[in-house]
């Protein structure tokens, strides 16, 4: 996959900037606070429809644009597969209208491919691409959320469907929760939750399977990755960690959805079937706890997963150094695996990663990069860089946002 052409209209601190990226690495330079990492955020504001720095969208419209009638931000990308070429236009706009509770101005999202109107569920993942930060070691340290988010954020990619059930789980569960407080509260009769259950199990087991399934997929690739960026001295896995439990307890007779008693998840794993009457049975045994506390407590909405470091759980006891390590791994297990699903390389994004690396984690970076199509690196020193690497490469140079073409020296 290629991104053949980027327009950005005041977006972040470019107020204007059309490029025509070619194919191979690219690499920008530029010092702090010039707009290296908004050119990527951009990109990957393409690939998701949403950013990876901040859950605000009115702080992606450039502050000058606010000053504006009706400040808008517009990003146009064209993209090229194997099999066609396309073009996805998204519009961040703000109307004049105000939100009844916080008197917050409404920001709408008008998102277009090929000039057709499409949801954001249609749009996710048309252009795939990787985007490794420097913060992304939080996926190895930080908390659970996190790397839900990032299996959610990465199998949207490749699954349309998979963003739709677990949207629709969320809102099950927002309701599932009220109903649950006002029982607490109001002592009512938990009947009313069967309904509820039902709806819970049905999209709630599908969310399930498939981030099992991601992290098996993940865990093969990160096995054959991880030796070569530790010169063969640690082995690493990775294991899904779920609130329920992934088989059918020997004679469980409690009703499970329809929806389930049919279906199934193709690759290695659970059943969605079994899963689905786990579930239903573990939200049988913990009714009364969760009539007692007013909250839903197991479900997907608390699973997790672990980095296995030579048996060692890397998200309590792994070092710095280690954990970073397994970020990169996991982010190149990732390009693996969109490669696999989609025939076709995803476009490859690291922020400043030189200077968190050090030469053997360079080394196979580069190499894992000589094999992608398509690749936007940011530096702040062209030092940290091998010669011969820059000398393959397009540099250009971004001040004030705006980017210029280097010619190599």
């Amino acid at each position: 996959m290629r991104l053949l052409h980027l327009s950005l209209t005041n977006f972040r601190n470019y107020s204007r900037l059309e490029l025509d990226p070619p194919a191979g690495v690219i690499v920008l330079q530029g010092d702090n606070a010039q707009g290296k990492t908004n050119l990527l955020e951009g990109i990957y504001y393409l690939s998701r429809m949403h950013s990876p720095r901040t859950s605000v969208d009115r702080e992606l419209i450039n502050w000058l644009a606010l000053e504006d009638d009706l400040p808008f931000a517009r990003l146009v990308g064209q993209i090229q597969t194997e099999q066609q070429t396309d073009q996805i236009e998204l519009s961040l706009v703000q109307s004049s209208g105000r939100r009844p509770n916080n008197n917050a101005a409404v920001l709408r999202k008008h998102i277009r491919v090929n000039g057709v109107s499409k949801r954001i569920l249609d749009a996710v993942g048309l252009l795939s691409a990787v985007l490794f930060m420097p913060q992304d070691i939080n996926l190895v340290s930080g908390a659970p959320y996190l790397r839900r988010r990032y299996l959610d954020d990465t199998i949207s990619q490749m699954d349309p469907q998979y963003s739709r059930e677990l949207q629709e789980y969320n809102r099950v569960l927002t309701q599932r929760n009220y109903l649950l407080k006002s029982l607490r509260d109001a002592r009512n009769d938990s009947g009313q939750l069967l309904f509820w259950n039902q709806r819970l199990v049905e999209h709630g087991a599908y969310v399930t399977v498939r981030r099992q399934h991601a992290t098996q997929l993940l865990d093969e690739f990160i096995q054959d990755i991880h030796p070569k960026l530790t010169a063969e001295s640690e082995q690493l896995r990775l294991e899904y960690c779920a609130s329920v439990r992934l088989e059918r307890p020997p004679g469980t007779t409690y009703q499970i959805p329809l929806m389930a008693e049919h279906s199934t998840v193709a690759g290695p794993g659970s059943s969605l079937h079994a899963v689905a009457a786990s579930f239903a049975e573990q939200l049988h045994e913990v009714r009364a706890k969760e009539l007692e506390q007013g909250v839903s407590i197991i479900g997907p909405h608390r699973d997790d997963f672990r980095f296995l470091a030579d048996g060692v759980d890397m998200n309590i006891y792994g070092s710095r150094g280690q954990q970073r390590t397994v970020t990169l791994s996991l982010k190149l297990a990732e390009v693996e695996w969109i490669t696999q699903e989609k025939v076709d390389k995803p476009l490859l994004l690291l922020d400043d990663v030189g200077s968190e690396l050090d030469a053997l984690h360079r080394d196979c970076l580069w190499g894992a990069i000589d094999r992608a199509q398509q690749v936007i690196i940011t530096t702040t020193a062209v030092t940290q860089l091998d010669e011969a690497f820059l000398e393959r490469a397009t540099r250009w140079q971004v001040r004030g946002g705006r980017i210029q073409e280097l010619s190599h020296p």
